[in-house]
């Protein structure tokens, strides 16, 4: 099995060259049965904090502004018009919350309670 992290910074690197929105991590998690200490490994990974990262940058971008930041973040997404930054943004948020939402089905339920006779 490929670890989560290289599928992931691949589907960035092909969203950021190749403008393509093909990859859909939450099937990707059913498909390949990925475990839930797996998946919890991978939202405390510093590959989903660095997704993370983007994705406030790319608002901060989307926001617009004259500062100091504002200024860097145009320099550094200045070549994605704004639309096709939106498009990119969402994109790479749902798969922060594919891994959320598969991580919070994966937990182990409780052990019910034993009755006493």
């Amino acid at each position: 099995m490929e670890d989560l992290d290289a599928v992931v910074e691949s589907a960035i690197d092909y969203v950021f060259t190749k403008r393509k929105y093909v990859f859909d991590f939450d099937h990707y998690l059913r498909s390949a049965k990925i475990t839930g200490p797996e998946i919890k490994r991978f939202i405390e990974s510093s590959t989903a904090a660095n997704l993370s990262f983007m994705v406030d940058d790319l608002d901060l971008y989307l926001e617009g502004g004259s500062d100091n930041l504002h200024k860097q973040l145009r320099e550094a997404y200045g070549y994605i018009p704004k639309p096709e930054a939106r498009k990119i943004r969402n994109y790479l948020y749902k798969i922060l919350e594919d891994a959320w939402n598969y991580e919070k089905t994966r937990r182990r339920g409780r052990r019910p309670k034993a009755k006493n006779k």
